[in-house]
């Protein structure tokens, strides 16, 4: 097709190939190659096709070396690309790793309150204030709030049932807590999907929880907090991810960052962790067993069970944790895999050493304006631009600082495109 096309577009080569002696027949247009009613073989038309294609590439780079716009890549030696890697970040804003403040706000309905708590990093009324995570309570009967007269609607049930069709096999009904069992109870932790990215980073978050000393009823806000502290962690270093419908599971654990997973010959499972969803399931019996959580699972009360998951975490914040001298925070990060393009862009010593910058010239003939550049012209290159075949820009690569360029100096610049 590219012999073709070169041939019906030059006629000097249509001249050529008239000059060649006919090799008779009727003139026709067949896939030998056919040109003004001539006909001639496949090699003569190649041969002739190539030569007129060379002789045009080296008028072309003649004339253009000095005064190049546009250069095309090498697609063989200047891209590389579907280069893949895997990057984490801290999963708090600004991207920090570890919070160590905790906030909720006025400006949930009570309705939403009854399912769900929004956790700020900071008071919600402050600008850049934005919510990191999000806990919930559940229960399989729908004990431990409130249906407001609607049967079988409380919201502990709508909780359940929505984690569960979200995170379980089709196959199984209840959550499950490795050496506790099937549970009827849950907390749930669920990250900010703009927090986490593509998924919560195994083996790098680290929840700490304080022991509850006491609890008011009913109540939001009226926790008081013990000191006795865990830090919870996934079992990635032991073991290898359950695979189910949600994808990885892990184990929820006793342990630290540091430290790994306490006792690992019997560790301390408080429930599962879900990284590609970027949610954290945690066994209420567990929690009522070890930290004193006093769930309240009567029929039809509402507990406020997930406001005392809250104050466990955001009372952990004001202790200190004795391994790092720092107040307990609660840490995390992200992971996300990048895809990469890289373009190499190779600028050789004669190739863009002027611009077509209006500033460049003066007066009407278009004379340069800097008169030591005539014989020596110098230009600064600040962005590259990234052309499809039509000339119609696709992407536009800026330089840290612009870089100079002349008959002395040669370039190399590599753009990489993430996606």
């Amino acid at each position: 097709m590219l012999i073709f096309n070169i041939v019906e577009n030059n006629m000097d080569l249509i001249k050529k190939l008239k000059q060649q002696p006919r090799q008779g027949g009727v003139p026709q247009l067949n896939t030998t190659g056919i040109i003004a009613n001539q006909t001639f073989t496949l090699a003569e038309v190649t041969a002739l096709a190539q030569q007129m294609a060379q002789q045009m590439l080296a008028e072309q780079t003649a004339v253009t070396s000095n005064g190049r716009v546009f250069t095309k890549f090498d697609v063989n030696n200047d891209i590389v690309s579907k280069q893949t890697e895997t990057v984490t970040a801290g999963m708090w804003s600004d991207g920090i790793a570890s919070l160590t403040t905790f906030a909720t706000s006025s400006n949930q309905t009570t309705s939403q309150r009854r399912y769900y708590v929004d956790v700020y990093q900071e008071n919600p009324a402050n600008e850049g204030s934005a919510v990191q995570f999000s806990l919930a309570y559940g229960h399989a009967l729908g004990s431990g709030s409130d249906s407001q007269g609607q049967l079988n609607d409380s919201p502990s049930k709508a909780i359940y049932s929505q984690y569960k069709q979200l995170l379980l096999n089709k196959t199984t009904n209840r959550f499950s807590t490795t050496n506790s069992g099937s549970t009827d109870s849950i907390y749930v932790l669920n990250f900010k999907r703009n927090r986490m990215r593509e998924r919560l980073d195994p083996g790098n978050f680290e929840l700490p929880l304080i022991s509850i000393s006491s609890r008011a009823t009913n109540a939001t806000g009226s926790v008081v907090t013990g000191s006795s502290i865990v830090t919870l962690i996934d079992d990635s270093s032991l073991s290898s991810a359950t695979i189910g419908d949600a994808g990885r599971v892990y184990n929820i654990v006793s342990g630290s960052i540091n430290s790994g997973v306490f006792n690992t010959a019997a560790p301390a499972y408080y429930g599962t962790v879900y990284p590609d969803y970027g949610v954290l399931v945690l066994d209420g019996n567990v929690l009522d067993q070890k930290l004193s959580f006093s769930t309240v699972t009567g029929s039809s009360v509402e507990g406020n069970n997930h406001f005392v998951l809250y104050h466990s975490i955001s009372g952990s914040s004001f202790f200190t944790n004795p391994a790092t001298s720092d107040p307990y925070g609660f840490l995390a990060r992200n992971s996300e895999k990048i895809t990469s393009t890289h373009y190499f862009v190779r600028i050789k010593n004669a190739e863009y050493n002027f611009s077509n910058n209006p500033s460049y010239v003066t007066g009407s003939n278009g004379q340069i304006a800097q008169s030591t550049f005539i014989n020596d012209p110098k230009t600064y290159i600040s962005t590259v631009g990234l052309y499809n075949n039509q000339q119609e820009l696709l992407a536009v690569a800026k330089l840290s600082r612009p870089l100079l360029k002349s008959f002395q100096r040669e370039a190399l610049i590599r753009v990489k495109l993430d996606f």
